[in-house]
């Protein structure tokens, strides 16, 4: 029972995802047996924001990932009155801050999507800076409340919830980037080429 509602819940983030990804980020998909199309190839209409899709909606939207990403929290940590006492203000002040760094995730991805049909070598390089920062930052935030939740529960239960917390969000990763278009090189400006002009 109790694994079945973990995978329940798994795959109520993974359909929402699927959902709003979709509303977000228009792509067609890849012609059958054709050697250069892209995996990903942009709409017409890539960059544009989605109609009947706000700034609001990607709002509501976040929080009900975050609302999910709770409950999936809460169902596998098993934690005693005590403890939960404990855990779920140190929990609160984590995703306060997550949210902080998300804010800035959502502002790089929505860059990427305006400018991916103009996208210049400059660009391209700039946003694989940025990711890295935004992951690496997000990281450290994680890390920075192991010891937090280690005060207040277990060390196995911090593990626990870094594990929970890691794998929510690389499964939010891996269904955002399937709906991201990839980049496409075959349009480069080379304006970090040193071939002479």
């Amino acid at each position: 029972m109790q694994t079945q509602k973990r995978i329940t819940s798994v795959l109520a983030i993974a359909g929402l995802l699927l959902l709003a990804s979709g509303w977000m980020f228009a792509q067609t998909s890849p012609a059958p047996n054709s050697q250069n199309t892209p995996v990903y190839a942009p709409s017409a209409n890539v960059g544009a924001q989605p109609t009947g899709v706000s700034d609001d909606d990607i709002a509501m939207l976040r929080a009900d990932l975050r609302s999910k990403r709770k409950q999936i929290t809460a169902q596998n940590m098993n934690l005693s009155a005590d403890e939960a006492a404990k855990f779920w203000p140190v929990y609160d002040q984590y995703i306060l801050a997550t949210i902080k760094q998300n804010d800035v995730r959502w502002a790089m991805i929505k860059d990427y999507v305006t400018n991916y049909s103009t996208m210049t070598d400059d660009q391209a390089q700039n946003y694989i800076k940025r990711s890295n920062i935004i992951d690496q930052q997000l990281l450290a935030l994680r890390l920075r409340y192991v010891s937090a939740f280690e005060k207040v529960v277990s060390p196995k239960k911090a593990a626990l919830w870094y594990q929970l917390d890691r794998r929510i969000d690389l499964l939010i990763n891996l269904q955002l980037s399937t709906q991201i278009p990839m980049i496409d090189a075959s349009k480069s400006d080379n304006s970090n080429s040193l071939a002479p002009h």
